[in-house]
């Protein structure tokens, strides 16, 4: 069992490091509805082998707003049948073609390229390495459960009553819960059932526990977890109670089938029937709760209502686990965080009372917070897109703080910019900037700030004169020491948030064009 975990372990990483940017690219770009969210769910987790790589995803799309809540739960829901392809690897290829022998030099190239050689082919050999393993871990199985032959029976477990599947049943989520693995399980049992230990009926219970029982995993995890993970988790709930209580109903009537069109073989080929009833159930599952999404959806919004802050909301600790999913959910509040910081500065140098009931008290609170939350997301390999994109993010986040402060503390010099008549070509320049910038941020069009940095310098160029101006005007008469200190302060200041605007708009770019370009992660 532990050699089985451990390729199961090993072998999904190297798949993440594969595969999991491509995934994440699927689920997003061709989930539109429940329905193609399932499909994609479930091929995403078929290919990772990790339901939890799919849902930490989906949870970090919905916090960041890039799909909606009941996509991500045909997202959720078709995890569930992804997860069945380890059963069908085990039976396919560790039962009925007894591989495990071939995969030994499997185990030992993949391991060589590991230690030896570099980027992508050190990760295929690393996925081979735990490919090769599950196999082995299986074979140590079977050779265990054979011995156990004669000492553990069919009659030793529950009878095949009700109670005796329900008892069945939670035998199988706590060994869910014991192993955190319901695959592990799983190969588990049909180790058990192709050495005789147990029969079809009760193998078949202790699969529907072990599903219900990733569900236990699922909900502790989410404890502590943003409004998005817990909405997940207990949809998670939800959702495997009742795909176990049909799954029960289904039983007899399943092995009734195949008495009546293949009599005998169920127990001949009892764990070929076994994968095919737990990816039956689950298929059977997702396909009556799809039409029922939106319900569903709106069922656990009442259940967990969102009071969490509007700004923050996204940011998941959950998701730190996927450091790319978690910047793009701290990236989605950092742009809701300066789009409003933006509309208070535009009030500032239009005298537009309409934009200043913006709490900037709130807003600090909201970017402290979103600051913490990004030095948790590490990035190791510095020469990955997403390390650029975390490096902008930083600078991003240092520049929209130092926004917030000329906002909080220069709120007369902000008067008498818009005051002066010298200033006025460029407080319009700048209006205009910070225009383009609010509109880019909310229709997600980087390409429109292209002029943002030459209307910067010509911002500079009209400015940088206009001290010594007013200097002379001192010494002429025409204006008294403390205007000409109020203008020169403001000037200053001007200065200041035109410098900030600039490298907002640079930084942001890099960041969101990496993060959020057409391709990957923005829907058309």
């Amino acid at each position: 069992m532990g050699l089985f975990l451990l390729g199961m372990i090993i072998m999904t990483d190297g798949l993440r490091s594969l595969a999991g940017d491509v995934m994440r690219a699927a689920l997003m770009r061709f989930t539109r509805s429940p329905l193609s969210g399932a499909i994609t769910g479930a091929t995403s987790t078929a290919i990772l082998q990790s339901s939890s790589a799919t849902t930490v995803a989906a949870v970090g799309f919905v916090g960041a707003g890039l799909i909606s809540f009941p996509e991500a739960l045909g997202i959720i829901f078709g995890a569930n049948i992804g997860t069945t392809i380890t059963g069908w690897l085990v039976v396919l290829l560790g039962f009925k073609l007894k591989i495990s022998l071939i995969l030994l030099p499997v185990i030992l190239i993949g391991s060589m390229l590991r230690l030896f050689a570099k980027g992508r082919l050190a990760i295929i050999g690393y996925a081979f390495a735990g490919f090769g393993l599950i196999f082995v871990g299986i074979s140590l199985m079977q050779q265990g459960m054979g011995g156990l032959q004669n000492i553990i029976t069919p009659e030793q477990f529950p009878a095949d009553t009700l109670s005796g599947r329900l008892k069945l049943v939670l035998i199988g989520i706590g060994i869910t819960v014991v192993t955190q693995s319901s695959s592990a399980g799983i190969a588990a049992a049909l180790t058990a059932l192709f050495a005789g230990a147990i029969n079809f009926n009760q193998a078949a219970a202790l699969a529907i526990g072990m599903d219900v029982g990733t569900t236990v995993t699922a909900a502790m995890a989410t404890i502590g977890g943003s409004i998005g993970s817990r909405r997940t988790g207990l949809s998670h709930v939800i959702y495997n109670i009742f795909t176990g209580i049909g799954a029960l109903i289904i039983l007899t009537p399943y092995t009734l089938v195949w008495e009546h069109f293949a009599p005998g073989q169920l127990e001949n080929n009892a764990e070929l029937a076994l994968v095919a009833f737990h990816t039956t159930f689950n298929t059977i599952g997702v396909m009556i709760i799809l039409p029922f999404t939106r319900h569903f959806a709106r069922f656990v919004e009442t259940i967990i209502s969102d009071n969490t802050p509007i700004y923050t909301h996204s940011l998941d600790k959950a998701l730190l686990v996927e450091p790319k999913v978690a910047l793009t959910a701290a990236l989605f509040s950092i742009q809701k965080e300066l789009s409003d910081l933006l509309s208070y500065t535009q009030s500032l140098i239009t005298h537009d009372d309409g934009d200043k009931n913006v709490n900037l008290l709130n807003l600090q609170n909201a970017l402290d917070e979103t600051h913490a939350y990004v030095d948790l997301i590490h990035l190791e390999k510095q020469s990955e897109p997403e390390w650029q994109a975390l490096f902008s993010t930083i600078h991003l986040l240092d520049h929209i703080q130092r926004l917030h402060e000329r906002c909080d503390e220069d709120f007369d010099r902000a008067n008498v910019a818009t005051e002066t008549e010298e200033l006025s070509e460029a407080v319009d320049l700048l209006n205009q900037n910070i225009k383009l910038l609010i509109q880019a941020i909310n229709e997600k069009r980087w390409d429109e700030t292209k002029n943002i940095a030459n209307t910067t310098i010509k911002i500079r160029e009209l400015l940088e004169p206009l001290r010594n101006s007013i200097m002379s005007q001192v010494a002429e008469g025409k204006i008294n020491v403390p205007k000409a200190t109020d203008i020169a302060e403001a000037i200053r200041w001007l200065k200041r948030v035109n410098i900030h605007i600039d490298r907002i708009t640079l930084h942001l770019n890099t960041a969101s064009n990496t993060l959020l370009s057409q391709a990957i992660l923005e829907k058309d």
